[in-house]
């Protein structure tokens, strides 16, 4: 397929990587020109304008929050006045539900085809192509990206017709990694102040009550206190978290850990930790005991 990608942070440069891979042919722009070179000398094309990437079968949007893909999508020369009739865009951002509803009623208000399609999996996961991907729209609509989304993940669940159904999907899968993280970091914090070893612990809740990716990939990063480089950034997992808690207001449900969460990601953030991957709540947990 013939596939624009915009966004070529951690994430977008591992997810268009596995697009060419697959033998796509994949145009990139980046709001930062030098960070596509890589993926050119791969073989993609080099946009030079939004309007450049919008040509295709698709064009997929990985960036950062809100304001990015408004930016992208709404600003002067952007995506709304520039798709083709034919091209879909796919919206794989992490972003709000009353973004992700706006997106779905102005395309197809200008008979655009759209789809949300949000990500769980960090960018090592994105560069082995093992993403696992919320898809929501009109069945047709994504029925013809599975090709994108095959070479791209190693499992796409379909969750509505309705796209920022996906969007809310992915907020709250993000506040339930937060929460992990941050009962891991308490635990561990114990355990250490006690004298036992942060890595066999972790080796015992991998292998006996916590078999799962999310223990075994974020305990790792406490018990060896490696946050940077950050896989994701606190300051993404702050917005998250924000915007969960702004789904939740809205439809009046109670969520008194997000709240706690989101305090424990804006203290890292104002202690100095916004390059610091999320996962750095374990540091707060270790300080809190008192612990080196």
């Amino acid at each position: 397929m013939k596939v624009g990608f915009i966004g070529l942070g951690h994430m977008g440069a591992a997810m268009a990587g596995s697009l060419l891979r697959a033998g796509h042919e994949v145009t990139v722009y980046n709001r930062t020109p030098s960070k596509a070179q890589e993926l050119v000398d791969r073989g993609a094309r080099r946009a030079v304008r939004v309007a450049d990437a919008c040509q295709g079968d698709a064009v997929i949007t990985m960036l950062a929050d809100d304001d990015a893909v408004e930016a992208v999508v709404f600003g002067e020369g952007g995506m709304l006045r520039n798709l083709s009739k034919h091209t879909i865009h796919v919206s794989m951002s992490t972003i709000s539900a009353e973004l992700g509803a706006r997106l779905a009623d102005l395309h197809t208000t200008a008979g655009q085809r759209f789809v949300a399609a949000p990500v769980f999996g960090r960018p090592d996961v994105a560069a082995q192509g093992k993403l696992f991907i919320i898809a929501a729209g009109k069945p047709d609509v994504i029925d013809a990206c599975m090709p994108l989304f095959d070479a791209m993940g190693q499992k796409t669940i379909r969750i509505s017709e309705v796209p920022q159904a996906a969007n809310l999907v992915k907020l709250s899968g993000n506040f339930l990694i937060a929460s992990v993280i941050e009962a891991l970091s308490e635990a561990m914090a114990l355990i250490r102040k006690a004298g036992i070893d942060p890595h066999r612990y972790v080796e015992l809740l991998t292998s006996t009550l916590f078999p799962d990716p999310v223990f075994t990939n974020y305990g790792g990063l406490i018990a060896n206190e490696r946050f940077q480089p950050a896989g994701f950034a606190a300051p993404l997992g702050e917005k998250d978290i924000r915007l969960a808690l702004a789904a939740a207001e809205r439809f009046r449900v109670p969520m008194p850990l997000a709240s706690l969460v989101h305090d424990r990601l804006q203290t890292l953030i104002a202690r100095g930790g916004e390059q610091l991957d999320w996962s750095a709540i374990g540091q707060l947990a270790a300080r809190d005991a008192g612990l080196p």
